[in-house]
């Protein structure tokens, strides 16, 4: 940070400034905006880092004094900017917790995720269910640095928030089920944990559909428990049924792009399917490689592996691999499942890697 943003305070008598992270007195000054006040310079580090170098100025008219409007209309329209840039700001803000959430970069999420928070409240109050994603960021963040007393807080937050509105969707509340899942395993209340995954697998199917990968984190989540139970049939089950989701996910995608590569007589013979815009977006790669690459250690590292089991889950990583362009990595993975395909067949899987292979040396980053 540049050392001109720091500025040491020297406030009028009887006026109190606060931290912006943490609401301690505050002794420092952000030089930027001059609106932003913080307890001690690494704080003003942490938020510079995570979110308030890009929205430093665009604090400066929410946090200065409103100009005098000389007519109700005038008012009524400076009110009415003040909420829009409000609004932006909470999306930005959501956007970049979020992105460092999907990079595991947890420490970083937390203040553009308080940000987020304070920025909803203004908008929308205290009571509103549109708290919620903030609260559970937060909860987020604060599991992933091990903070459970923190992470608890903030789910009571976001429960209470649920259970006071009629009008929070099912996906929050999968969400929500599945921080609260998150948090009774790492506090070992595997009883209470396996509670909390189920229901985030049914809000989840609620919201999505039962065979959507927004279901598969629930089911993931929920064969780590019996796994730790060594409950080994079960947690195989899920790690199955986990595997199926987003293989069928991205063999769809996968058929979408291969059509692009057939001629038109060809495109004629196959059946009507409906075709969408797919894309994965962020969310979808953290989880996919997180989920699929930690399944296949469980795979490959038990006393009787599964060859069948192994080429599906290698397939599915292909073809993800061929979906984010990642071309080489997928020529790789695409050989070792033909590996296993020799070693034990699979229905349907050559078929599919067949076009796999035909759509990655279509691509100009193909190198062989």
């Amino acid at each position: 940070m540049q050392t001109e943003r720091i500025v040491h305070l020297a406030l009028p008598r009887g006026r109190k400034a606060f931290c912006e992270l943490c609401l301690a007195p505050a002794t420092v000054r952000c030089g930027g905006c001059g609106v932003t006040f913080y307890c001690e310079v690494e704080h003003q580090n942490a938020d510079w880092v995570s979110v308030h170098e890009k929205i430093c100025q665009l604090l400066i008219p929410l946090r200065t004094a409103l100009p005098f409007y000389d007519s109700e209309k005038k008012r009524k329209h400076g009110r009415e900017q003040k909420i829009s840039r409000e609004k932006f700001l909470a999306e930005v803000t959501h956007n970049t917790a979020q992105k460092f959430l999907y990079e595991g970069k947890h420490e970083d999420a937390i203040p553009a995720a308080l940000h987020s928070l304070k920025f909803n409240i203004s908008v929308h109050g205290l009571n509103s269910s549109e708290l919620v994603p903030a609260y559970l960021m937060l909860a987020e963040a604060s599991l992933g640095l091990g903070h459970l007393s923190q992470a608890e807080e903030y789910l009571s937050q976001a429960r209470w928030s649920v259970l006071k509105t009629s009008q929070c969707s099912p996906a929050i509340e999968s969400k929500l089920h599945r921080n609260l899942g998150l948090l009774y395993v790492a506090k070992g209340n595997f009883e209470e944990s396996l509670y909390h995954l189920a229901n985030d697998i049914y809000f989840a199917s609620c919201a999505f559909g039962t065979n959507d990968v927004a279901v598969s984190g629930g089911y993931f989540h929920m064969a780590n428990v019996f796994f730790r139970q060594n409950r080994m049939d079960v947690a195989d089950s899920m790690y199955t049924e986990v595997t199926e989701i987003w293989y069928n996910h991205f063999k769809r995608l996968i058929d979408q792009q291969y059509q692009s590569l057939m001629s038109p007589s060809e495109i004629n013979m196959l059946p009507e399917e409906e075709t969408t815009g797919d894309v994965l977006d962020e969310s979808q790669q953290a989880e996919a490689t997180q989920m699929l690459n930690a399944i296949l250690d469980i795979r490959e590292q038990a006393s009787k592996p599964k060859v069948d089991k192994i080429a599906t889950l290698v397939c599915t990583l292909a073809m993800f691999h061929c979906l984010i362009f990642d071309m080489p990595k997928a020529h790789e993975l695409a050989k070792k499942t033909l590996h296993l395909i020799k070693l034990e067949p699979v229905e349907g899987l050559e078929d599919t890697l067949h076009r796999l292979v035909k759509l990655i040396k279509s691509k100009p980053f193909y190198v062989k």
